[in-house]
């Protein structure tokens, strides 16, 4: 089992930033991949970021190439978001998740997701 713990969100001006921690506990050992999303009013849950936990490989989305960073710590079992050039577009309630590998069957572990307000 893994459990996560997302923090740092908040209320900023647009323009501004915000950085995101996720801390993974439990069987972090078996993780192979953790990612950001995040869900805005009347919208879907969208894939923000995802970065392989071996090697540091990133994917984003395109609404926020350029502008959000995603990161490890492996040491820690920590992802960061660091949130540069926000937009009120980017007001949503972001999520932690983790994708793990334990004999032979994935799993998929979610964080309990921490507002963002961005605003104009």
């Amino acid at each position: 089992q893994v459990q996560l713990v997302e923090s740092g969100g908040g209320l900023v001006q647009a323009g501004g930033s915000l950085r995101l921690s996720c801390a993974a506990s439990g069987r972090t050992f078996t993780m192979y991949r953790m990612g950001w999303f995040r869900q805005a009013p009347g919208k879907e849950r969208e894939l923000v970021a995802h970065i392989t936990w071996r090697v540091g490989t990133t994917t984003y989305a395109d609404s926020v190439k350029g502008r959000f960073t995603i990161s490890r710590d492996n040491a820690k079992s920590t992802v960061y978001l660091q949130m540069n050039s926000l937009k009120p577009e980017d007001t949503a309630v972001y999520y932690c998740k983790a994708d793990s590998l334990h004999e032979d069957l994935t799993y998929a572990y979610w964080g309990q997701g921490t507002q963002v307000t961005v605003s104009s």
